[in-house]
C-alpha cells in the first residue's frame, strides 16, 4: 500500500559544552515535536501505530549519533532514525571546546486513504 507524508517538522538542538552529538540530536527532535499538535488521528479514528515516522538528523559527525537513543524520543508511530552529515560545529579555541548544533527533519507517513474519507458540506 502506498503512503502519503502528512507531517514535516524541523527542529534544532545543541550541546554547548559536552560535545555530545546524541544529546544535540535528541534536543533537535524534541524541538521539532513541540511544533506539532496533530488532531488528525482522533478526528479520523486512525491508530498511531499506522504512522511511520522517519527522522533525519544532520550533524558534523553522524557516526557519533546513537540513533536508537534518538528513536526512543519519539512518542508515537514506527520510527526510523538516520544521521547524515550536516549541522554545525562551533569551536572555541581558547576554551578548547566544541559546541554542537544538530538539525532534525521529522516526517510522518500514513497509508494512502484516498476515498476512505470525504469532507462534509
Amino acid at each position: 500500500m502506498s503512503e502519503k507524508r502528512i507531517i514535516l517538522e524541523m527542529g534544532t538542538g545543541n550541546d554547548l559544552y559536552g560535545g555530545d552529538y546524541t544529546k544535540a540530536a535528541k534536543r533537535a527532535v524534541q524541538d521539532a515535536l513541540h511544533h506539532s499538535s496533530i488532531t488528525l488521528f482522533a478526528k479520523l479514528g486512525v491508530d498511531h501505530s499506522e504512522m511511520r515516522v522517519q527522522v533525519t538528523i544532520g550533524v558534523q559527525k553522524p557516526e557519533e549519533v546513537d540513533c536508537s537513543a534518538v528513536q526512543a524520543e519519539l512518542p508515537r508511530g514506527r520510527a526510523e532514525v538516520r544521521a547524515v552529515k550536516g549541522g554545525l560545529d562551533v569551536t572555541d579555541p581558547e576554551a578548547g571546546s566544541c559546541h554542537i548544533i544538530a538539525t532534525a527533519a521529522v516526517e510522518a507517513f500514513l497509508p494512502d486513504m484516498v476515498g476512505k474519507y470525504r469532507l462534509t458540506e
